[in-house]
């Protein structure tokens, strides 16, 4: 199958394929809802921090950005950046390892993978019109979203899923930009994140060498830490051109523009967009530091405890009682497994829906 191929027929417009796959994503109603999920601090916590929706749209304007400088795809790149979320419950990662357990102690060994999630959005939950499910993206779109992690080839994917899609191959170049725009889009925008709340300081970060470099770029503007928003602004700033400055360099000289390469890459060869050797460590290190001192904060810890009690909270009840879902979701129990039903619905929350309805099930105070 084509890279620009759709499963399902289409008539043509002014609009490029991955263009209009971009562009249907966003206009999806899953796309809407990632502003009220978390990122890392929950949504309730206050209007300025990222959320799913903010990261996704940092993440799509530095995939755009990697891709054109490289010569390669702007729209694929944005279109798969733009959904690679898709797919998370609230409460972030926490939401999502606990309904995988939820489903699993029940029986149910396909559990739940937010990767896998976010294509189940974009070609089955999503339902925008009457001749089939999905948004009915191009295959390179899918296939990006599909293969956001590796290894590719996951145990519950089903039979169709692998017939369709080549699971020993790498996903298109422009899908590892947006898997390393991910990564250079957390990194900086969780540090300002992290500093804005007091959780985390630039001394504490300072442990860090490529912190370190970064630090000196904003001191040599004459700007310090008492400059709190403005420093903070040009920290994350000189971050990201660094790390995208450092990728367009290590990474120009190794890809093939001349077409989109979904599915032609052995999973056997090495991914070709990333740093060098000594970057590579020094990103490890900063994300071991941030993994201590920010992400398992006391504070973070207490809001993702709290988040983890309502997933398991909500899907117990719900599977006790499924007359308590939305009529639309209750419907499809009549033609659909009752537990994905369920999961499905919760998923789709809100970190605040989410914490409001678990309270009102468990009479609990907000």
């Amino acid at each position: 199958m084509l890279p620009y191929h759709r499963f399902y027929p289409i008539s043509d417009d002014f609009r490029s394929p991955y263009a209009r796959d971009r562009d249907r994503i966003i206009h999806s109603g899953s796309f809407r809802r990632l502003e009220y999920k978390t990122q890392v601090f929950l949504n309730s916590q206050g209007d300025f921090f990222r959320t799913r929706l903010t990261h996704s749209i940092e993440v799509s304007q530095i995939a755009r950005s990697i891709a054109s400088h490289l010569g390669l795809e702007e729209s694929l790149a944005e279109s798969i950046a733009l959904s690679h979320d898709l797919g998370h419950t609230p409460f972030g990662h926490i939401g999502g390892d606990t309904l995988d357990v939820c489903l699993k102690e029940r029986g149910f060994e396909s559990g739940f993978e937010h990767n896998f999630q976010s294509f189940r959005v974009v070609t089955k939950l999503e339902q925008r019109y009457k001749a089939f499910l999905g948004l009915n993206l191009t295959y390179a779109t899918l296939e990006g979203i599909l293969k956001h992690s590796y290894p590719y080839n996951k145990s519950f994917l089903p039979d169709e899923i692998r017939d369709a899609f080549a699971l020993d191959t790498h996903p298109s170049i422009e899908a590892m930009i947006v898997d390393r725009a991910d990564e250079i889009a957390y990194i900086s925008h969780d540090i300002d994140d992290g500093v804005a709340s007091g959780l985390i300081t630039f001394e504490t970060l300072k442990s860090s060498e490529l912190i370190q470099t970064i630090l000196q770029k904003v001191y040599d503007e004459g700007i310090h830490e008492d400059e709190d928003e403005m420093f903070r602004y040009r920290f994350s700033s000189h971050l990201i051109n660094h790390l995208v400055y450092s990728l367009l360099e290590h990474s120009r000289d190794k890809i093939d523009n001349s077409r989109v390469l979904a599915s032609v890459i052995p999973s056997s060869e090495p991914i070709v967009i990333g740093f060098d050797s000594e970057l590579e460590t020094q990103i490890k290190k900063l994300k071991k530091l941030l993994y201590q001192e920010l992400y398992q904060h006391k504070h973070i810890m207490r809001k993702m405890f709290a988040g983890k009690q309502a997933i398991i909270g909500l899907f117990n009840a719900l599977m006790e009682e499924p007359k308590m879902l939305p009529r639309y979701y209750l419907e499809q129990c009549e033609r659909r497994n009752v537990h994905r039903v369920i999961s499905d619905y919760i998923a789709s929350m809100s970190d605040r829906y989410a914490m409001e309805l678990y309270n009102e099930l468990y009479g609990r105070e907000g």
